[in-house]
């Protein structure tokens, strides 16, 4: 077994974990990265095509208030561009197709709009109770925490086309039945990016715009920065921690330092083997906080034809083998691509069919949404997220009901020299990438401090 000495090592190459390294590294320290994947990105993933357009199979868009990843961005000099909102998008409800332009479907009865309006009014009411460091201490925390969205969508949505594109949004946002997320942890996440508007829209919101080749234009050059103190394939196996240091060990590479970052999905934390154990409420929140089920399809064409239709791409339709769509084409806008998101347990049921079923299903319901030309896709590409061994599910790992209240202030306490990032962890864009990158720049500054020593540079 290999051994080196460093002066901190982080666990996982995610977006966390490489800004952890990278501020750590910038400010002269030495630093390990291990991760446990042959490649980089964690729970982003871009593909580059043989004609030099790229996919993200994963995490892919940027919006306004994000500083963070755009900082990122700006340091090594990576572009944005628009995401592509020009026309109609399309609400499927019962079969029926309805055409609208925002982020409320207006052609709808009046009865479901107003019933949509007022949901989204007052989700925006209660998430501006939420103290974001703190959302447990909230003055109705014990409330919203001891009920499921469902229960509260069931109980504030009147209009049955209403309650199921509701469920389906926002259910959606965690990977999982609405039965299973804690309306507390809800109210939180969306606060955490500044309410439902930004959270469930496009134009100015959580998918404003995409780094100009994708996410890996981004990590790939930090990366680079990180150099050979960058370990690829080193699933790290235990971590031991003592009154000097820490140890933390894969199969074939022992890295003994000051301390650690551990910047991995809560679920695969909790692979971990801690010694001495974790303490109790950040052992148990390990447990209790899983992550959901969810497909990304790319669906590529010659042309993103449905622009010539006076369509935007983006379309929303319950319990459909094709959830949720948009228009994820490059910044040259060829060739075409359509983004397919299926969540939860429709993505459960999705994954259990036959490949060729899977992509017949998915193509069936773009041709009835999106014409003829849908049906003969140059390319067809899946990323199932919920088969990823070292992301454990969905983007952002949920709680469940009773869960923030009770264990939620072991989110971010360090423990001992172990400290923690991801993320799940930001009261700040929390479950976007630029949660992640604010995740690592406080753990990296944490560790310097409480070592007494020269915080990292640019973290804020």
């Amino acid at each position: 077994m290999a051994e080196i000495e460093v002066d901190y090592c982080v666990v996982g190459a995610g977006f966390a974990g490489l800004t952890a390294a990278l501020r750590l590294k910038q400010a002269g320290h030495t630093v390990a990265l291990m991760e446990a994947r042959d490649r980089i990105g964690g729970r982003t993933f871009t593909e580059t095509r043989d004609d030099g357009s790229w996919i993200d199979r994963g995490g892919a868009w940027i919006g306004p208030g994000q500083d963070r990843i755009y900082a990122l961005m700006d340091e090594f000099g990576v572009p944005s561009y628009k995401q592509y909102t020009d026309g109609d998008a399309m609400m499927v409800v019962d079969g029926k197709q309805y055409r609208y332009k925002g982020t409320i479907p207006l052609t709808m009865s009046p009865w479901a709009t107003a019933n949509l309006g007022a949901v989204f009014f007052e989700l925006g009411q209660m998430c501006k109770t939420i103290p974001l460091e703190a959302p447990w201490e909230a003055k109705k925390a014990a409330k919203w925490d001891s009920i499921s969205l469902a229960k509260w969508l069931g109980d504030n949505t009147l209009s049955k086309p209403a309650h199921d594109l509701l469920e389906t949004a926002v259910a959606g946002c965690y990977t999982s039945a609405a039965s299973e997320v804690s309306m507390l942890f809800v109210l939180y996440q969306m606060a955490s990016g500044g309410g439902p508007g930004f959270v469930l829209g496009v134009k100015d919101a959580a998918e404003d715009a995409r780094p100009v080749g994708g996410m890996g234009a981004v990590y790939r050059p930090m990366a680079a920065e990180i150099g050979d103190a960058l370990h690829l394939s080193q699933p790290v196996r235990d971590l031991a921690q003592d009154g000097d240091g820490v140890t933390v060990r894969s199969a074939d590479l022992a890295v003994r330092a000051r301390r650690a970052i551990v910047a991995v999905p809560l679920a695969i934390a909790s692979q971990i083997l801690y010694e001495p154990l974790l303490p109790m409420d950040r052992s148990f929140l390990h447990q209790r906080m899983p992550s959901g089920a969810v497909m990304k399809i790319a669906v590529v064409y010659d042309e993103p034809f449905w622009r010539a239709d006076g369509l935007s791409g983006q379309s929303a339709a319950p319990d459909s083998p094709a959830t949720i769509t948009i228009d994820a084409c490059t910044d040259t806008g060829r060739p075409g691509v359509l983004c397919v998101i299926v969540e939860g347990p429709i993505a459960r049921t999705l994954g259990t069919l036959p490949e060729a079923e899977r992509k017949k299903a998915v193509l069936g319901e773009l041709t009835a949404r999106f014409g003829a030309a849908a049906a003969s896709p140059v390319d067809y590409i899946e990323q199932n997220w919920s088969l990823e061994r070292y992301s454990g599910g969905g983007m952002l790992s949920h709680a469940p009901t009773g869960v923030l209240t009770q264990f939620g202030h072991a989110l971010r306490a360090p423990c001992g020299r172990i400290h923690w990032a991801g993320t799940e962890s930001s009261s700040v864009m929390c479950g976007w990438v630029d949660g992640a990158v604010r995740s690592g720049e406080r753990a990296a500054r944490e560790v310097t401090q409480r070592d007494g020593v020269l915080s990292p540079a640019h973290a804020q």
